[in-house]
């Protein structure tokens, strides 16, 4: 089959262990990002199976209408990239392991380094002393604060356990069947939402964006929250209703934010107001980026490939296009 990859950035796909299982297709790595429909329509137009790497590309309905060949999307996670509608009517099948049972200890550990980041102004310092600067401010020390875990799923969990190692009080709040399991796990849940964001000191939202989740974070949360305290989002940054951040910042509650997302991704506008504020540590969605992530996600994508090529489509999002999928070349 024809394979395309999409945005592998830095030619990674190709070095890890797990591409060998695409051995005999005919594959495509394409390294820089393209959005333009009609470039994508020209570049995809023999490709039989799409491999997208996250939510990079924008896959609606006008690029799709011009794919005659498409027969497979093989992806990990969630999909609001993606027009199901229209990938179902085409007869175009959408793979997608939501690895519920496998936490994403790169994303834990990246918001872990931006709480250090943030709390100990260690970028601000850094390029201080690098233009001559001695320490430019005074920090903030993480133990006997408390850390605010808003979703407590595979990876909220994670990040809970390593603020409970730096001697923080954490403090969840999330649907009642993950307070449920925070309870079980030893933590304490917030008795509502105003409260959760009132007492703490650092607090880093967790949750995927679903219809449910979008803007759930709302401009009196943030002005809630202690000009001391610090937001941390490195989940999805449509969680906080639009424009919001950036004016709670602006008015001093929260007094910091530490982010890997953004709303408008890739973020290559320099005079980005989150780029361009002191209190604000931020980083360019590199929370699953390492190696190891991309082992263990691109094993899941590409088993998906080699269950449809043999017939037996797995993780399948729109079940409904089995009975009008497009036949196998």
């Amino acid at each position: 089959m024809k394979i395309s990859i999409l945005d592998d950035y830095f030619d990674t796909l190709r070095t890890l262990d797990c591409f060998a299982k695409l051995k005999g297709h005919d594959v495509t790595i394409h390294n820089d990002h393209v959005q333009d429909v009609d470039a994508l329509a020209e570049r995809l137009k023999d490709t039989e199976v799409l491999v997208l790497i996250r939510e990079r590309t924008q896959i609606r309905a006008p690029l799709l209408e011009r794919l005659p060949k498409l027969k497979l999307i093989s992806q990990r996670s969630v999909y609001p990239h993606i027009d199901i509608a229209a990938c179902t009517r085409l007869g175009i099948i959408i793979s997608s392991s939501q690895h519920a049972d496998t936490p994403s200890y790169a994303a834990a550990e990246l918001t872990w380094g931006l709480v250090l980041a943030a709390m100990r102004q260690i970028p601000q310092q850094m390029a201080a002393l690098k233009s001559g600067n001695w320490q430019i401010g005074v920090g903030h020390t993480l133990r006997g604060k408390t850390l605010g875990i808003y979703g407590y799923g595979r990876i909220g969990s994670v990040v809970a356990g390593y603020g409970r190692a730096f001697g923080m009080n954490v403090l969840v709040w999330a649907r009642e069947k993950a307070l449920a399991q925070a309870r079980a796990d030893g933590y304490a849940t917030a008795a509502g939402k105003q409260e959760f964001f009132e007492q703490c000191d650092v607090l880093s939202l967790h949750m995927r964006l679903v219809d449910a989740t979008r803007g759930i974070v709302t401009a009196d949360d943030l002005a809630r929250m202690k000009p001391t305290a610090l937001l941390v989002n490195t989940s999805r940054a449509p969680l906080i209703a639009p424009g919001a951040l950036v004016d709670a910042l602006r008015k001093g509650r929260p007094g910091m934010a530490a982010v890997d997302v953004y709303e408008k991704e890739p973020l290559r506008d320099v005079n980005d107001p989150l780029l361009t504020m002191d209190n604000v540590v931020c980083t360019p969605h590199i929370g699953y980026v390492t190696r190891d992530e991309y082992e263990l996600q691109f094993t899941d994508i590409f088993d998906q490939i080699v269950d449809y090529a043999a017939g037996k489509p797995s993780n399948v999002v729109n079940p409904d296009v089995l009975g009008v999928a497009r036949q196998r070349g």
